[in-house]
């Protein structure tokens, strides 16, 4: 596994996991972006939230302005 600490404004992309990713936001807000059976879902998440994304999981983060995230995955995880 590798654990990364992001400093972002910026949304990530569109990917689909294949190993589990946690996302635990430590400062700041997110709105996660997920498909479920094809529709597009928005999670709002604040400091101290945890999101997990299971393998097969389609998802995009997209910080509210400055954002601290915590991003724990398989190695070598798209």
């Amino acid at each position: 596994s590798t654990v990364r600490l992001h400093w972002t404004d910026q949304p990530y992309i569109w990917h689909i996991n294949d190993g589990q990713e946690v996302f635990a936001v430590m400062d700041g807000q997110v709105a996660m972006h997920v498909k479920v059976d094809g529709e597009e879902q928005i999670i709002m998440l604040n400091a101290g939230d945890i999101f997990y994304a299971g393998v097969g999981c389609e998802h995009v983060a997209h910080p509210q302005g400055a954002a601290r995230i915590l991003v724990i995955e398989k190695e070598g995880s798209v």
